[in-house]
């Protein structure tokens, strides 16, 4: 008897420590909130709510290997692209799934994300690209970002042809 008295005593003890601490749904919601809003930031190219979704140590990387930027960068990289380049960026179809990853060099909470991105440059000719972006948030903020797509198909859409170097 003494046994299960312990037994339900643990359990309950456990339980109790579960529900005082900060749940994987909670942080999974609050972390995917901040991605989803900073996509939104992006397509109606509100850069205060840029600026306010990206950590001030914030470390951007991509599309291309060796492609860096930090927080100032990239708040000013949209706003000259958006003046200059494009007339409409849309995410037309997302599905984002979140990561945790406990240790090593990308320890921390992740978002990653798949889009399908319409992009209308200010020419009006556009492009469909699909692109990979993973988030990784940590206090309400944006800390890093990995970002993919394929950058020789954006240009083969515009009309730019490649060939080898003989």
């Amino acid at each position: 008897m003494k046994s299960i008295q312990k037994l339900v005593l643990f359990a309950g003890l456990g339980l109790s420590l579960v529900a005082c601490s900060p749940s994987a749904e909670n942080t999974n919601a609050e972390d995917l909130a901040v991605v989803k809003n900073y996509v939104k930031a992006v397509e109606s190219l509100d850069y205060d709510a840029m600026n306010n979704f990206l950590a001030d140590n914030y470390l951007g990387l991509g599309p291309s290997y060796g492609d860096s930027t930090n927080k100032t960068q990239a708040v000013n990289s949209w706003k000259f692209n958006a003046s200059n380049l494009y007339k409409k960026i849309e995410h037309t179809k997302a599905q984002y799934a979140y990561v945790s990853i406990p240790e090593g060099g990308g320890k921390g909470n992740w978002i990653a994300s798949w889009s399908e991105l319409k992009i209308t440059f200010q020419n009006e000719q556009t492009v469909m690209i699909w692109a990979n972006s993973n988030y990784q948030v940590s206090d309400g903020k944006i800390v890093k970002s990995l970002t993919f797509y394929n950058e020789a198909d954006a240009l083969r859409q515009l009309g730019y042809d490649f060939f080898p170097v003989e």
